[in-house]
């Protein structure tokens, strides 16, 4: 979150705002709407429109696209009542259905909407539909329509059709006639139109327009938290691409593959069969796989979950060799896989007791299986979902940009970075191509038209090596025999850059667990957290509760977006310890969570200090923009602050300047500690007094910062 779009807790928008509440349009959108005419829609009126119809996004923003793509308020809610009309005319409610049919035989004709399933029935040789809300089959299709929609016979597809009624005396004639029949997606698009507007954006503007076209709000999303929404998006930008991601419920992992593209096609981990996903071999029938561009496996996860062995072979064969067999026939497929799941345990509680894939069915628990993943996204660092979460800006139209990323399946961007880095020489074949896809990926859904600076591309690069890493060191857990890797890359100057994964940094001594055990390295070779009290180990000493303070940290250290168990105990109040005079120079203590990060660190001073004694504390910082009223609530704030702190004997001093540069903390003991962000490192709390993030800082996502510590006046 930027530094003035984060709120309050108290701020947060209603899920129940009226449609006619028209959300202030931002620059972005005004941008979005001026180079995409057409092709975008306010992400908010989806829950506008779709009432208790039980319809996949994509189909309502097919809609709305045809009726409310526009910025100008009179056409949006024109559009709206279009669609709603539409839906309340056309849309087939399972509760109505015989009231549908109805209509139908007495109007002779009439439109629905309802997702379509087509079969051939082999003994009369033709191709028959049913219809999943309306509850009719036995439908006749003619061929050329099952050529032109084969996944009509995959599945299903929402279509728009015209049914007629005609009875005959011929009890085994279907009175049902399918007069016309169109699938909800979009039929063509401009690929150049799209590469060309794409260069009028800054790569953050882009991300953001992504970000809102899955209908999340960016400002409530770091950068690191916009890339892992975003890497759910390359199983339909890039071809058999073999996608993981394991966490807590309510993060939102299923919703991409279910309501976000109609190429894709999510179906419980319990109902996958051979013949259902590869081939029926007493049909020769092509499965799932050979219509769709992503099969996901929702609730994958599950230990006591049986999986047929034959299914987890050919499944193995397939990631790996894009192909399974039929007969003697060995056929090809492109439809990337994607397996998400729930855990039932913390990071650390895994990394100390098992593995990150611990969650997976014994079956699946295989390093052969797992090696063949090409990315394991961290789900656990993705926030459960809340209202305020959602976009009620301008995104694209999601069968739009389904077919944009469709279009791109074929091409292959993943030498993109070799101009300006290289990778170790020692990753393995499968760790590069697993690399490879995922920065191909990342590279055609954010810099489509090629064009991405060095420090852009080894963004993506870092982030596609650590995706991989996390798949490998897991397995190395698994199976012993695996070679270890060293990730990373060479810039051009020759320069090693390591890359390690979050959790690595949050709990070496559980990541690393397993390692060290085999090769007996000390357990020393963990640096413990700053300012933390280390018991001394001396057989001499009779006193069994003597201990020693580590010595304070000197120097630079960097902390990655997401990282949890950072607070001010370990990272500021070991070098306040002591101090009578701490000057605090921050220009955004501003809006409410600025205010608390300010008293929460008031509140460590208050702790380490001697209850006898008093500390001053001057704070130097810059008044809030946007007029009086802003200024007036900053004032208050300070005011309680400063209120709450000499309760515990701290003096706090409040100064404004319009020329502060660097934000710090100088200490009358000789510490100076540079922030980049100041004290706003923290992501967004909720407020909850039942999170334990509210009262606990270490169980919050941190900000990417830096912090350096200086001991002056040595």
């Amino acid at each position: 979150m930027s530094e003035v779009s984060e709120v309050s807790q108290e701020a947060s928008v209603g899920l129940d705002a009226p449609v006619d509440a028209v959300p202030t349009q931002s620059e972005l959108d005004r941008k979005i709407n001026r180079h995409f005419p057409g092709a975008v829609v306010r992400k908010d009126l989806v829950k506008a429109v779709k009432g208790n119809a039980i319809v996949p996004s994509y189909v309502l923003e097919y809609l709305l696209g045809q009726y409310a793509a526009s910025d100008d308020e009179a056409t949006i809610q024109a559009g709206i009542d279009t669609v709603r009309k539409i839906l309340a005319d056309h849309y087939v409610h399972r509760n109505q259905s015989e009231l549908v049919k109805s209509t139908i035989r007495e109007r002779g004709r009439h439109r629905v909407i309802d997702k379509v399933t087509a079969t051939l029935n082999e003994k009369d040789d033709v191709y028959q539909a049913e219809f999943a809300n309306l509850g009719i089959k036995g439908v006749l299709v003619e061929p050329t329509t099952i050529k032109a929609h084969p996944k009509l016979l995959v599945g299903g597809v929402w279509c728009i059709c015209d049914i007629e009624y005609f009875h005959s005396d011929d009890s085994r004639v279907v009175p049902w006639i399918l007069g016309s029949i169109k699938p909800i997606q979009l039929s063509n698009f401009d690929v150049e139109g799209y590469l060309a507007a794409r260069r009028a954006f800054t790569t953050d503007e882009w991300i953001d327009l992504l970000v809102q076209s899955i209908g999340f709000n960016p400002e409530l999303f770091g950068r690191r938290a916009k890339l892992i929404q975003l890497v759910r998006l390359i199983p339909f930008v890039e071809r058999n691409y073999n996608l993981v991601e394991l966490g807590p419920k309510g993060t939102g992992k299923s919703h991409i593959f279910s309501e976000f593209s109609p190429h894709g096609m999510l179906i419980s981990g319990g109902e996958v069969t051979v013949p259902k996903l590869f081939v029926n071999n007493a049909n020769g029938r092509i499965g799932l796989v050979g219509y769709w561009d992503v099969v996901a496996f929702d609730e994958f996860a599950g230990k006591k979950k049986r999986a047929d062995r034959a299914l987890v072979d050919i499944m193995k064969n397939y990631m790996a060799n894009k192909s399974f067999s039929r007969g003697v026939e060995t056929l090809g497929a492109e439809a990337s896989m994607v397996f998400v799941g729930n855990t039932s345990h913390t990071v650390p509680y895994m990394l100390k007791h098992s593995d990150l894939f611990d969650e997976l069915p014994e079956s699946y628990h295989d390093s052969a299986y797992l090696d063949r993943l090409h990315h394991y996204s961290p789900g656990w660092e993705v926030d459960t979902i809340r209202g305020e979460m959602f976009s009620e800006g301008y995104g694209f139209v999601v069968d739009y940009i389904a077919e944009v990323l469709k279009s791109m399946r074929s091409q292959d961007y993943s030498d993109r970075y070799q101009q300006h880095f290289s990778l170790s020489s020692d990753i393995s074949t499968r760790d590069r191509d697993g690399i490879h896809k995922t920065f191909s990926g990342l590279m055609k859904i954010l810099y489509p038209h090629g064009e991405a600076a060095p420090e852009e591309i080894e963004e993506i690069l870092r982030f596609a090596i650590e995706g991989r890493k996390r798949v490998k060191d897991q397995i190395l857990r698994i199976d012993s025999t695996m070679a270890d890797v060293k990730f990373g890359y060479l810039d051009r100057s020759g320069t090693w850059h390591t890359v390690s994964t979050l959790e690595e940094e949050e709990y070496p001594a559980y990541y690393h667990r397993d390692r060290r055990e085999g090769s007996g390295a000390a357990d020393s070779a963990i640096e413990p957290p700053t300012g933390v009290t280390v018991p001394a180990v001396h057989d001499e000493t009779p006193d069994e509760h003597a201990h020693v303070v580590a010595p304070l940290f000197e120097g630079h250290r960097e902390f990655q977006e997401n990282q949890r168990g950072v607070s001010f105990d370990t990272l500021l109040a070991p070098y306040l310890r002591g101090a009578g005079q701490i000057t605090i120079t921050d220009p955004y203590i501003r809006q409410f969570h600025q205010a608390r990060n300010l008293m929460e660190l008031i509140e460590g001073i208050a702790v380490i200090k001697d209850a006898a004694d008093e500390v001053n504390v001057k704070l130097i910082t810059s008044e809030s923009n946007g007029g009086e009223d802003k200024v007036r609530k900053q004032l208050e704030l300070l005011v309680k602050v400063k209120q709450g702190a000499a309760a515990g004997g701290i003096n706090l001093d409040v100064s404004f300047t319009n020329t502060i540069h660097d934000r710090s903390i100088v200490t009358d003991t000789g510490w100076k500690i540079v922030l980049g962000r100041g004290l706003d490192i923290f992501q967004y709390v909720t407020g909850d007094a039942f999170d334990l993030a509210t009262r606990l800082q270490e169980y919050r996502q941190v900000k990417t910062f830096g912090a350096t510590y200086i001991r002056e006046g040595k």
